[in-house]
């Protein structure tokens, strides 16, 4: 059971990785003001490679 929950988990965070990929520039639009919205779409797609990249990794473990 606590298989399953864990497994889910990396699967949800694996998926918020990819949308903070795709939807970066959306997402910094609507947070940061025009002058810091190529940094922040940059460092949003950063994060979520890495947190895809982690996560993949441990789903495969």
């Amino acid at each position: 059971m606590l298989e399953i929950i864990l497994e889910t988990i990396k699967v949800i965070i694996l998926m918020i990785g990819v949308i903070m990929i795709y939807e970066a520039r959306t997402i910094a639009k609507k947070i940061f003001s025009f002058g810091d919205q190529n940094e922040a779409t940059l460092t949003l797609k950063i994060v979520g490679f890495i947190m895809s990249t982690i996560a993949g990794f441990l789903i495969l473990i």
